[in-house]
């Protein structure tokens, strides 16, 4: 299966041009293969207007590029439209089209589509709400190493949606996507270790996938890992690093964040609140690495 499956991505590759291409970071030389029929230009400049990178943000434009390649059959761009339509960015909204785009890339085994269609399926968009369905389309993509996937099959055991519950498949899930750095994933096993579920409690496990989920910014792992700090479980008591973890938490919309920083200001004298702030700041420009 995945002899197939690595034969079909190399084959997906070719189809959409995404071996070589000298224009990559040239956008002149880019709009010119693009409109020269490549159709790996045609997606990759679709997408510089969707995100807005290096032209001014356009979900029209993204939309006229991915369309051209999507019809030679590129299934990044077929995946994008289907993105495109299930938003109504940029073309109308319309969950139908989306869903026959997502298939179209599906069938070349693309594994974000695979995803994508399987969130279509769990969610009712379009379709009738099917757990199996959406299981079946990301255990697709879990098998080409789709960290989203993995995260959502972790969900699935967890939660026993359209399974029986099994927290011992919801900890191998989370521990595939965990591996791959993938923040959710890493913060859903801390939590498994945290609380002792399907495995034994280790608070110093625990923190360390915490500390890896805070790291990529992920913010229920930023104000555990306050919690930690501040009650010493699993590493040494910190009440200065609880305080950078808790407000960096808080400054991006974390009620808890914000509530754990308040209860540490009372404990704190205001000469830790200012040095605490201040390794906030650092931390903060340090894109939370090493923090």
């Amino acid at each position: 299966m995945k002899t197939i499956i690595s034969t079909l991505c190399l084959t997906t590759a070719l189809l959409c041009g995404l071996v070589g291409g000298s224009w990559a970071n040239d956008l002149e030389k880019l709009l010119e293969a693009a409109e020269n029929g490549s159709p790996r230009a045609q997606y990759e400049l679709g997408l510089k207007y969707q995100e807005g990178e290096g032209v001014p943000q356009s979900y029209e434009a993204a939309a006229k590029w991915y369309k051209r390649a999507a019809k030679q059959n590129c299934p990044q761009a077929q995946d994008g439209l289907g993105f495109l339509h299930t938003h109504g960015y940029g073309v109308t909204w319309d969950r139908a089209a989306a869903l026959q785009w997502y298939q179209r890339a599906v069938d070349q085994g693309f594994p974000r589509a695979q995803f994508n269609l399987g969130m279509m399926h769990f969610r009712g968009l379009g379709v009738p709400v099917s757990f199996e369905n959406a299981r079946t389309l990301w255990e697709m993509a879990a098998e080409q190493g789709y960290a989203d996937a993995e995260y959502r099959l972790g969900l699935i055991y967890e939660l026993a949606r359209g399974v029986d519950r099994d927290f011992e498949k919801a900890r191998s899930w989370y521990r595939r996507g965990a591996e791959q750095g993938h923040a959710p994933s890493q913060f859903k096993l801390g939590w498994m270790y945290r609380k002792g579920i399907s495995v034994d409690q280790d608070d110093e496990t625990a923190v360390m996938w915490f500390q890896r989920s805070a790291e990529r910014g992920y913010l229920e792992a930023m104000w555990n890992m306050a919690v930690m700090y501040n009650i010493g479980k699993g590493i040494g008591k910190d009440r200065n690093l609880a305080y950078m973890w808790a407000s960096l938490a808080s400054a991006r919309g974390s009620k808890y964040g914000t509530e754990i920083t308040h209860h540490l200001t009372k404990l704190m004298s205001k000469a830790d609140v200012t040095a605490a702030k201040k390794l906030a700041q650092a931390c903060l420009r340090r894109n939370y690495k090493g923090c």
